[in-house]
Formats: C-alpha cells, structure tokens, sequence
C-alpha cells in the first residue's frame, strides 16, 4: 500500500434519489475502512429513503423502490455507520462535494452530530482532476490498468475508488502519501460549511458566499441584524451549514 496512515482512512460512496444535498436520500452507501496496517474491513447497506426513487436515477445506479422497501431506513443504520467512521478520515470520489454533504445531512436528520473538523477529507476525484482530468472509469483504467465493471454500483465504485488513490500516490513523487496533505491537495477551496455557502475572507473570518450580505462578516451581521440569522434557521438550507451558522451565533454575543 503507498498511502501512510496514521488513522483508519474510511472511503466511501453514496447512491441516492438525487443530487440536491438538503433534499435528496441515500439509497445505497458502501464503506472501505482501511486502517494503518492495511487490514481493510467493507460494509454496504441498502437504505429505504422514506421517499420514490426518480426513474432517472434508478436506471444510473440500478435500484429501485422495490429493491429498498424492506431496507432499514437511514436513521436505523445511522449508528453502524456512526461507529464506523469514528476516529477515522474520510475519502472517497467527488466525495467534498456531494457524498461528504449529503452524509452530514442525513447523519444530523438522524439526530447524530456531524463535526467537520473532526475529519481530513480526501478526494480522490479532485487529485485525478489535478492530475489527469476524467472521471472514476477513466481514473480506474488510467491509474490501475482495469476496466471498471459495474460503475455505479457503490461498492465497485468504492473499490475502485481506493485503488485508483493508492495508485495516485505511488504515481506522483510530488504529491504526499500521508492523509493531511491529500486532504490539503485536494480541498480544491477552504468552506466554514459543507455546501460553499460559508466562505472565509483574508482574515481567516466566515463571510457570506449569498445573498444580500454577499461577501460581509457573517458574525458582524449577525450582531447588527439578528432577524436575519432566524430567517436563515427557517429557509431551506442544508442542515449541516444551519448548524455553523448557529455556532457563529452565539459566538457573536460575546
């Protein structure tokens, strides 16, 4: 194995019933835990999402309604998963974008705390995209000289996933083998949240990435106009960016 760890590495990869993170449900998820001595344990767990699945997804990852309405639902599993990737990192392929968000909401609707700081995340899209920009098919044939069969299936995307990051470290002499800095390399911008909608300014401070405060201090607005930090609370913004806008809340009255 070229990558260092120092930490259980867990990679993994969600089917859903769409790309909307504050919306969609997981239908499907698959988790590689690879810890330090390269011992690796696998779990994948059908999920009914509570809600249809759109035709148009089913015919992209191949499962439909009636192969989940016998599944447990997210928030019965949420504690196997939970206890998985405690004390670990996470990776996985365009995983900072989608799988990492989408994860945090339904880990939260479970009533299970998400902290992001708890976790390095590493992208193994974002690096193959630095590198040799295509996708986890081109990736898999590129880096391992394998034809990916069953793309779209989480557990062959999740293996392939790993196989195709360890290879990227053996790969490049100019990138790191250890966990932190694949987390740094392939943070492609630095969020307060999980949905980009918190970004931070020069000084290192939350700033709003939207709306009419475009831009400004999200603690000094929030200490000139609370209304609006409720209206926030009320709208329909992903749960996970809800919650750092409550702790810059409070941290605002003092």
């Amino acid at each position: 194995m070229n990558l260092k760890l120092y930490k259980p590495l867990c990679i993994f990869d969600l089917e859903t019933t769409g790309t909307n993170v504050g919306k969609d449900r997981i239908v499907e998820i698959c988790i590689l835990k690879v810890n330090p001595d390269s011992s690796r344990e696998s779990k994948t767990w059908k999920v009914n999402p509570g809600i249809p699945i759109p035709k148009e997804c089913s015919e992209i990852h191949g499962i439909y309604d009636g192969d989940v309405k016998d599944a447990p639902t997210f928030k019965e599993i949420a504690p196997k998963i939970v206890e998985m990737i405690s004390g670990a990192d996470l990776g996985g392929f365009n995983s900072n974008r989608f799988d990492v968000p989408l994860l945090a909401e339904e880990l939260l609707r479970a009533d299970f705390d998400f902290d992001l700081n708890k976790f390095k995340l590493v992208d193994a899209q974002t690096i193959f995209h630095k590198k040799e920009p295509r996708n986890l098919s081109a990736a898999y044939q590129f880096y391992c000289g394998k034809t990916l069969e069953n793309a779209h299936s989480a557990e062959a995307d999740v293996l392939a996933t790993f196989e195709v990051l360890d290879a990227q470290v053996g790969k490049y002499d100019d990138i790191s083998n250890e966990v932190a800095e694949l987390s740094e390399f392939s943070t492609q911008n630095k969020f307060a949240d999980l949905a980009g909608m918190i970004h931070y300014n020069a000084k290192n401070q939350e700033i709003f990435a939207f709306g009419k405060y475009k831009g400004q201090v999200v603690k000094e607005v929030f200490q000139k106009d609370l209304g609006y930090f409720g209206w926030l609370q009320n709208a329909d913004f992903p749960l996970y960016t809800k919650k750092v806008f409550t702790k810059i809340q409070l941290s605002s009255k003092f």
